[in-house]
């Protein structure tokens, strides 16, 4: 059966790990730790991430993670298995709900409740078939309280739109869960051209490209009208596998 590939925003850089309680600049700069203090943590939210999965021992992330599914058809298929052989997805869950714990590094949301759900394998492909299933999935869940999903989270992308994908996104979008998407890798440097990746690309999606630490576009960022928003994208600290920790653009 013919799969359409899914385009993981790549990873890179070196691994970094911190004893020490680190808040990382993406979240000073983008005033998160401002907002703790005003008892915007994340308590009682679930994110569901359509990643690589998630290191489930990280130390940073055990405690935020509420639930998951594997869509892959790595660890045999094991669907409860969600444990990310690539580190992208890690990674993501770090930024977003990293434990604040005065240890390694700190979320954006540190008390919010993570669904990881398994869409792309080691290699960082998937296809878009599991992503509809992962995307209906995350918008029927509830969980052992009759917690629902709040935000969707998907870095990751296709080239070509998919009416089905479209069909999943409105449907999470109708039941008041905002599907938040980044627009790609695909950039060329130049704003004024457009490079277009898909579920990012769907004007109800909120599309976010990425900015380095003085607010510059980054030049690998995809850039198009469809861009709802820029945010910290560059050399980014945050977890990763095996307790590790991760500067990646």
């Amino acid at each position: 059966m013919y799969k359409h590939n899914i385009n993981l925003l790549p990873t890179q850089t070196n691994k970094n790990y911190e004893s020490e309680e680190l808040i990382p600049k993406n979240i000073m700069s983008i005033g998160a730790n401002k907002k703790w203090d005003q008892g915007y943590t994340g308590n009682g939210i679930v994110i569901a991430i359509l990643d690589s999965g998630c290191d489930t021992k990280n130390l940073n992330l055990a405690a935020n993670i509420i639930d998951g599914y594997n869509f892959t058809e790595e660890h045999n298929g094991d669907t409860s298995n969600f444990e990310d052989l690539n580190g992208h997805g890690t990674h993501v869950a770090g930024i977003i709900a990293a434990s604040k714990n005065k240890k390694g590094t700190v979320g954006v949301a540190p008390n919010a409740k993570l669904l990881i759900l398994k869409v792309l394998d080691e290699f960082g492909r998937g296809s878009v078939e599991t992503v509809v299933k992962a995307l209906n999935y995350a918008t029927k869940w509830r969980g052992p309280y009759g917690e629902k999903v709040r935000v969707i989270s998907l870095s990751l992308g296709t080239r070509n739109p998919n009416e089905d994908m479209y069909r999943a996104i409105k449907k999470a979008i109708n039941e008041g869960i905002p599907v938040i998407v980044a627009s790609g890798n695909d950039g060329d440097g130049n704003i004024n051209t457009d490079e277009y990746r898909y579920p990012g690309a769907y004007d109800e999606v909120i599309e976010v490209g990425a900015v380095d630490d003085e607010n510059n576009i980054a030049p690998f960022t995809n850039t198009n009208r469809f861009v709802d928003i820029y945010a910290p994208g560059v050399d980014i600290n945050s977890t990763f596998l095996d307790n590790e920790f991760a500067v990646l653009s």
